[in-house]
């Protein structure tokens, strides 16, 4: 399922490279397997892929929320899901995950992954740390944004320095504590103390 969701994507969406990288997905399922969250958050859907990956790998009794702001992917994505073995323990949530994440978080959230607008990491970090417990888990996606955080004088777009402050935000914050693999263009794993 996730190798033809996976050619779909580069066969139909605009900016295919934005879906999760099979061995990345790999490395989501065995993250999951591990951490073992009952509850997981994920900002940015796209076309579900690393949501299949998080469904893969979580506990039985789990279940996995997924906030994506393109409302024309919404059919697409309920589709996809459907085939899905753990269909009834994914949720999809349309909207602005800024609006949407308070609505839906009237319990911890295990483990969150971040994944949407590049320019809004800083804030969407200030979103999800307070609904993190103690010892749960943030995952950020494109954290090295193909080098260009390395050089935010040259590179100032508002995605580069979204990611580039969310970076330094992780860093300086006393109750994070992370770690960045170079994996495809940089998959950040944050425990919060």
């Amino acid at each position: 399922m996730l190798a033809d969701l996976y050619r779909h994507t580069h066969l139909t969406r605009l900016y295919p490279r934005m879906c999760c990288e099979p061995l990345q997905g790999r490395l989501l399922v065995m993250l999951t397997r591990m951490i073992r969250p009952r509850r997981i958050l994920e900002l940015g859907t796209f076309s579900g892929y690393a949501t299949l990956c998080f469904a893969e790998g979580m506990p039985d009794g789990a279940e996995v929320h997924t906030v994506e702001i393109d409302d024309e992917a919404e059919d697409a994505l309920r589709d996809v899901f459907a085939r899905s073995p753990r269909a009834r323990d994914i949720h999809l949530h349309i909207g602005d995950a800024m609006r949407v994440v308070p609505e839906i978080s009237s319990e911890p959230w295990d483990m969150v992954y971040i994944d949407a607008n590049k320019r809004s990491y800083p804030d969407y970090l200030w979103l999800v740390k307070p609904l993190v417990p103690s010892g749960g888990y943030i995952l950020a996606d494109n954290t090295i944004w193909s080098d260009f955080v390395l050089d935010t004088e040259r590179r100032h777009d508002p995605q580069t320095l979204g990611i580039h402050a969310f970076n330094e935000d992780v860093v300086a914050d006393p109750d994070l504590e992370c770690v960045m693999l170079p994996i495809y263009d940089g998959l950040t794993i944050i425990r919060k103390r």
